[in-house]
């Protein structure tokens, strides 16, 4: 059973920093075994899931996003960066319990591997306010929420869900059909939803909530990943 205290992401004072094989970082939370990415490669690993399998392959535009899981912030930082390339509107919520604290955010080292403007960007993205909408760059809004997903009802219809909370194994309670049910009804028409999970629980339970599920191959160490269409 898993503890209600670690619901969502953990408190900062419980992660540490550790390197990834693709030379990005990620956190590691002890009380728990479980890295907030694949230790094979953070930013690969976001990029496969998110970007690739989930931005890229979205025709909506301008995009609505929900992020479950805002977590370091890289999923955000690389869809901002995208969103400028692509020069495509971007309105992107993110959910989260546990607000990392600056020192944390501060020495983890995306932008020095993404080089480009993407030190400006991640600063601004952590160093906005919570709860309200906030400009990043010229294509890029962002609102993050901090709270409980558990409790939160989710306002807003949104294109394309990113579903990246610890895995169903150690918080089962995140991957409910009640969470399920909640996304969906929030999720449009052809609307996609991207995760890492694939297990058999989780596709039974995003069928069940209107979603139709895709098996894609997976990043390095991970042989499949999930997209799901809602129906």
């Amino acid at each position: 059973m898993v503890d209600d205290s670690f619901q969502g992401k953990p408190a900062t004072k419980m992660a540490e920093i550790v390197r990834t094989e693709d030379g990005s970082d990620t956190l590691y939370v002890r009380e728990l075994d479980e890295h907030y990415h694949s230790v094979h490669g953070a930013i690969q690993e976001s990029e496969h899931i998110f970007i690739n399998s989930g931005f890229n392959f979205s025709k909506a535009d301008p995009v609505r996003i929900l992020e479950i899981g805002f977590g370091t912030g890289l999923n955000a930082l690389l869809t901002c960066i995208h969103a400028e390339r692509l020069n495509k509107k971007v309105s992107y919520t993110s959910i989260e319990k546990y607000p990392l604290q600056p020192e944390t955010t501060s020495s983890l080292n995306y932008p020095d591997i993404l080089k480009g403007d993407s030190r400006r960007l991640f600063e601004k993205i952590h160093g906005c306010n919570w709860n309200s909408f906030v400009q990043i760059s010229g294509n890029f809004k962002l609102n993050k929420i901090e709270g409980d997903l558990l409790s939160l009802n989710i306002e807003g219809t949104f294109d394309l869900v990113y579903f990246d909370a610890f895995g169903p194994d150690k918080q089962p309670e995140m991957w409910s059909d009640d969470i399920f049910n909640g996304i969906g009804a929030a999720t449009c028409r052809n609307g996609i939803l991207v995760t890492y999970s694939v297990k058999g629980s989780v596709r039974r339970s995003l069928k069940r909530s209107g979603f139709n599920i895709t098996l894609l191959p997976g990043p390095p160490g991970k042989r499949h990943i999930l997209r799901a269409i809602k129906s």
